[in-house]
């Protein structure tokens, strides 16, 4: 069976965005109750009438992101790690509704249960999380798949210990992975399936195919995007159009706690935009607006992830780009030739700057009471370079995963079962996760000059 879905063509007018009036999907399922609601997507929970199966039903609201998301769950519609695409439901003048298994949690309620637990996440448990999620990714690697927004709230668990990957509306599918800093695309392909998708060649029919995906396990899919930058693919970051998100906005207006954008068009080369995934996560290469980048911003943010299991804290809770790029210099040092071979070339390089850092951080400072070990996993990551970034197939066969103690079985995790849509439950206020910023604190002098790329900002 061929994988691209068959789709409807891209329909300019106004459509309808209840699920409850489509009765080709209320024939077949029982909608329960609305579990998530984004901007672009919402998502039901709900049970197949034939059989009593647990389901999410996520209705997308969005053309590429529905797209994106269904061609990329075909593709992996046989990887473990991978959420399940039972079905999914589209036709002309209606929004596409995906199907998917249900689960019950996500390494966020992972991450954050195991925040008030005494001793914290035992090691067995955090290897056994990582090893899932390092299978899920590299599957999408092998694919050409590149997720571009990794979070702990898109990797959901089922009730078992099982993690799937989700949240596929940002994903891209490149031919060639190879990177090239500061090259607008030259190196990156999209398939040929995907470029016809793109200029709406599939025909007008409704993909109602059913691939009967069953599973025992249950779903929790949740919408990635809340807030969101509207910018066309190729053109530049976030930092240099001023298009940053206000913490408060992050927070309130999706019930999220990560600061997320997505790029909602393709332009006709097939470029990739910077303005994509969640900030607290984003690659450095994306902030200084990158448009070549491929599966090494993954990469970044598994590392990011990763340093979160180890310490329950986010690596980099920027509240804004600029404070994030501030946050992974304090950490990483000063962003020059020498740290990045190539970074000059990346198009806002020269459009903004800062004090130069004598004394980094170092990511030890973040993973407080970590062994060494442990530390060198997240800089296998965590580094400027993306071509130094190690792919998750060679982290799988680290020794850090050999090594006593052991990953623990699935049997032997401890799975809370989420009761609403925060990250840490109504117990925690949102100011638990983001702090308090002390960046703005080096932002009191700005200088602005002109330069061959148009501008220049420099904090100091």
């Amino acid at each position: 069976m061929n994988s691209s879905p068959e789709v409807p063509a891209r329909q300019s007018h106004v459509r309808s965005w209840s699920i409850h009036g489509r009765e080709e999907i209320t024939a077949r399922y029982e909608i329960l109750n609305t579990i998530g609601s984004g901007a672009y997507s919402d998502v039901y929970r709900a049970r197949r009438l034939s059989d009593d199966l647990p389901v999410a039903l996520k209705e997308i609201h969005d053309y590429q992101s529905a797209l994106r998301e269904i061609e990329a769950l075909q593709l992996l519609r046989h990887v473990p790690n991978v959420v399940h695409l039972i079905e999914y439901f589209w036709q002309e003048d209606e929004d596409a509704v995906l199907v998917l298994e249900f689960l019950a949690s996500d390494l966020a309620s992972i991450i954050s249960s195991g925040k008030k637990r005494e001793g914290g996440l035992q090691v067995g448990e955090i290897k056994r999380w990582m090893m899932q999620v390092l299978q899920g990714l590299d599957a999408c690697h092998q694919n050409g798949i590149v997720h571009r927004d990794l979070k702990p709230l898109n990797l959901l668990v089922s009730a078992d210990g099982a993690l799937k990957l989700a949240d596929f509306g940002q994903s891209r599918i490149l031919q060639d992975t190879r990177y090239t800093p500061g090259e607008k695309s030259t190196t990156y392909t999209f398939s040929d399936e995907w470029m016809a998708l793109k200029n709406s060649q599939w025909p007008e029919a409704a993909g109602n195919q059913d691939y009967r995906a069953v599973s025992e396990d249950g779903i929790k899919d949740k919408d990635p995007i809340d807030e969101n930058v509207s910018s066309k693919d190729g053109e530049t970051s976030c930092v240099a159009t001023c298009c940053t998100t206000d913490v408060d906005d992050d927070i309130f207006k999706g019930q999220e706690i990560y600061g997320s954008y997505e790029s909602k068009e393709i332009d006709d080369s097939g470029e990739l935009t910077s303005c994509v995934g969640t900030r607290w996560f984003r690659a450095p290469e994306l902030l200084y607006g990158s448009t070549s980048y491929g599966h090494e911003i993954d990469l970044w943010s598994l590392g990011c992830i990763f340093a979160e299991l180890l310490n329950p804290e986010p690596l980099f809770p920027g509240t804004s780009d600029i404070d994030q790029l501030s946050k992974i210099i304090n950490t990483l040092g000063d962003v020059t030739e020498a740290t990045w071979p190539g970074c000059s070339k990346l198009p806002d390089y020269g459009k903004i700057s800062f004090k130069p850092i004598e004394n980094p951080h170092g990511l030890e400072t973040h993973l407080p009471n970590r062994t060494t070990m442990e530390v060198n996993i997240i800089k296998k990551l965590i580094c400027y370079n993306p071509i130094d970034r190690v792919s998750a197939k060679q982290l799988l066969q680290d020794m850090y995963f050999t090594e006593d103690p052991l990953p623990v079985p699935l049997a032997e995790l401890n799975v809370p079962i989420k009761t609403n849509d925060h990250r840490d439950g109504e117990e925690d206020s949102v100011g638990d996760w983001f702090g308090e910023s002390d960046s703005d604190e080096g932002f009191a002098k700005m200088d602005f000059s002109e330069n061959e790329k148009g501008y220049s900002i420099k904090f100091s």
